[in-house]
């Protein structure tokens, strides 16, 4: 069993914790960051193998309320600031029980910060949260234990609209310590996840071509356009990429009857049916068109099909914005096969005039699997003369192939309503290998890397690539590190931005 330390300031925060920790050190170091700078030689002593600096503090952000809980992505003080990342996994099993967690800077001062122009202040900084011991704490554990996992847990009693000059300051107290016993059990959860562990990268991994152009469209029209800029669905399926571009001024929108006319709107990078594109020029709208030229180059095969009289089978999932896309090219001709059990039961008019065409994102085995169904069935079957399922996705999903048989567990970084992605995990569930989705790191619940040492890692082709990094700064944080890449290829691909937009 990991030998954890867990260090409170105040007695009735051990109190608190007294019991609910299994195994775990309990020390309260005294209220005030000289008192923990006097409590520190105690810490040497006792030579831990992971330390959680938990109890109560202030809140800064106007989104939190008492009874919040807040796990420190670092930690601020006049000294400067320490990273956190070994706390990241947390978050998750912190949310599992139900309370609101939050993760962010918290900041120490070296008296109780009252009022609410001294908590805007430093809730300018971006800090959520104030306390008075875990920046001395936390600094101490790096420079004196190295490579020791640290964690800081603080639940939220009082905000800048509830200050502690109140009556209801001593019921939002007893709130806070009934959420730091609940809170207990986990940390000794944590705590066993310090140890060595072995990291294999898949190459190649996140932003793919078509996300980039997408991406770079949109920033550029920020710049040369009057704002709002909007944008019709989610530029590429990645909550963190569209989060980004919403703070730079990016309004999205889910159809166009959300768009003022004359105003400048984008169409994603799945594509649009013809019918968006004839409402946008008939309201006069500025259209930046951000279609992936792989998705393009179906649609147009699809249009082609179609004129020459051909019934279209078009394998995707249904309801993903580029299947809507394409189905909308000639949606009195084309049908959406989602697998082979469906390929099996598909009727046409005309069986020997059928063609079939692919959703750019999905599993080239699968969909081989659906498209040999109706190869078999139409044996006179038309398609694309190059593969429709787009060289990022298969170049991906080879890279998850080439980690899966040696980790013990695959993490894809990715959201969840991203196919690429969801493909990814597929993929390596298919090899054997435990696999798991995730939005950021801070969705890596503990019991996945509880036991297994040798973690492999990708990112979905709309997936920013500082997910990894996060994921990677994590485990580092949990223990050494020894990181190998599997390259499969090395992708050397651009595409060219709209006329319009590349200025």
């Amino acid at each position: 069993m990991t030998r954890l330390l867990v260090v409170t300031a105040l007695r009735s925060e051990h109190a608190a914790l007294w019991g609910h920790v299994d195994g775990a050190i309990l020390e309260h170091c005294g209220l005030g960051p000289a008192r923990a700078r006097d409590w520190l030689p105690r810490l040497r002593a006792l030579n831990p193998q992971a330390v959680v600096v938990a109890g109560v503090a202030g809140g800064l952000d106007s989104s939190l309320r008492p009874g919040d809980v807040v796990v420190a992505s670092e930690v601020r003080d006049d000294h400067g600031s320490v990273v956190v990342p070994a706390a990241a996994p947390l978050v998750a099993e912190l949310r599992s029980t139900g309370l609101r967690v939050h993760s962010g800077p918290i900041v120490s001062c070296d008296r109780i910060v009252d009022g609410a122009t001294a908590r805007a202040k430093l809730a300018a900084t971006g800090a959520l949260a104030v306390d008075m011991e875990s920046a001395a704490i936390v600094r101490a554990v790096g420079e004196d234990l190295g490579e020791v996992p640290v964690a800081v847990v603080r639940v939220i009693v009082d905000t800048p609209d509830r200050p502690l000059a109140r009556l209801s300051t001593v019921s939002a107290g007893v709130l806070a310590l009934r959420t730091l016993r609940k809170m207990g059990p986990t940390f000794g959860q944590w705590a066993e996840l310090a140890g060595p562990r072995r990291i294999v990268l898949a190459a190649p991994r996140s932003f793919c071509a078509g996300v980039e152009r997408a991406i770079d469209i949109v920033e550029l029209a920020l710049e040369r356009y009057p704002h709002p800029v909007y944008v019709r669905r989610q530029i590429v399926h990645n909550a963190h990429v569209v989060e980004s571009l919403q703070r730079e001024g990016a309004v999205f929108v889910d159809e166009l009857d959300e768009v003022p006319d004359g105003t400048t709107v984008i169409f994603s990078a799945h594509g649009v049916a013809p019918a968006v594109r004839e409402e946008a020029a008939r309201r006069r709208l500025n259209v930046i068109d951000a279609t992936c030229p792989l998705v393009a180059k179906v649609h147009k095969a699809a249009r082609r099909f179609a004129a020459r009289g051909d019934t279209v089978l078009f394998i995707g999932h249904a309801g993903h914005d580029e299947t809507e896309g394409t189905l909308g090219e000639a949606p009195g001709q084309t049908m959406l096969v989602q697998n082979a059990e469906e390929a099996e039961m598909i009727a046409v008019e005309d069986p020997e005039r059928v063609a079939f065409l692919m959703q750019t994102t999905l599993a080239v085995d699968e969909a081989e699997e659906t498209a040999g169904v109706l190869r078999r069935r139409f044996p006179s079957i038309a398609s694309s003369s190059t593969d429709d399922i787009c060289f990022a996705t298969t170049n991906r999903q080879q890279a998850v192939r080439a980690i899966a048989s040696e980790a013990d567990l695959v993490i894809v970084l990715g959201s969840a309503n991203s196919s690429n992605s969801l493909r990814l995990v597929e993929v390596a569930e298919r090899c054997g290998t435990a696999a798991y989705l995730v939005d950021d790191v801070a969705e890596i619940r503990p019991e996945w890397l509880n036991g297994r040492m040798t973690v492999g890692i990708t990112a979905g082709a709309s997936a920013p690539p500082g997910l990894v990094d996060d994921v990677i700064g994590t485990l580092r944080g949990l223990g050494p590190v020894e990181i190998i890449e599997r390259v499969v290829t090395n992708e050397n691909v651009t595409f060219a931005l709209p006329k319009d937009i590349a200025g």
